[in-house]
């Protein structure tokens, strides 16, 4: 994730889709310019990214760096 900052925080949208199928289950979205991805908390939270010319739409970038981060405290509260 360190690479994913300053300038490049709004990078491709090809860069996004590899962040998210890492941390996320990628749900299936046909039909649709969205990418759906389901987190693992109760309520079936999603996070989505979509194209727009090439690059992720900044706030579901800022969306998808907000659960990463909460993903990371938790990791360490549990070990």
């Amino acid at each position: 994730m360190a690479k994913i900052s300053g300038s490049t925080i709004y990078g491709t949208i090809t860069l996004w889709e590899k962040v998210c199928d890492h941390y996320f289950e990628r749900r299936n979205t046909k039909r649709t310019s969205h990418r759906t991805y389901k987190t693992p908390w109760l309520g079936d939270p999603r996070v989505n990214i979509q194209n727009a010319k090439g690059k992720a739409k900044p706030y579901q970038v800022h969306q998808v760096l907000e659960v990463i981060e909460k993903l990371g405290a938790q990791k360490k509260e549990s070990e």
